[in-house]
């Protein structure tokens, strides 16, 4: 051994009691969201000091909700997990993969699973490059395939 210490990831069960201002927790991911490469889990972006998940303190930033009330949460868009976060009810029972080494955290989230808007932002960027990309490279086949003719001597 090397001295550190690496835990594998646990799963858990809770039930979170809705407060004032829901769960108390922001969420990423889901298939049309993916957060990490070929994973559209969902995942705890962020928990909200004082909400209900924070006052529990068992669900952590990074973890994967893998179910909700016995809903499973595999190869759901992220809007459709919202939705399933919105109609919870007041007691919320959640299966959450817990002890995952991230590289990266998350960025951005969404409340109880409100949406973020710097992915579509960055989603809108990188169409706006694509395509730009695309035109130019068009552009640049049409002048190859078809030349301007020669004017005659300069």
């Amino acid at each position: 051994m090397n001295g550190s210490s690496h835990s594998a990831p646990s799963v858990v069960e809770m039930t979170l009691k809705r407060g004032p201002a829901g769960l108390g927790f922001n969420i990423v991911g889901g298939v049309d969201q993916q957060y990490i490469m070929n994973d559209s889990g969902i995942y705890v972006a962020r928990i909200k000091e004082d909400g209900a998940a924070a006052l529990d303190g068992r669900l952590q930033e990074g973890d994967k909700i893998i179910a909700i009330n016995g809903q499973n949460l595999d190869n759901l868009s992220h809007g459709a997990a919202v939705e399933l976060f919105r109609s919870a009810g007041e007691e919320v029972h959640l299966r959450v993969q817990q002890g995952l080494n991230l590289q990266n955290g998350p960025t951005s989230s969404r409340a109880d699973g409100e949406s973020s808007s710097a992915f579509s932002t960055w989603t809108m960027y990188t169409v706006v490059a694509l395509a730009v990309i695309a035109a130019g490279f068009m552009a640049y086949k049409r002048l190859r395939l078809h030349p301007r003719a020669s004017r005659g001597p300069f």
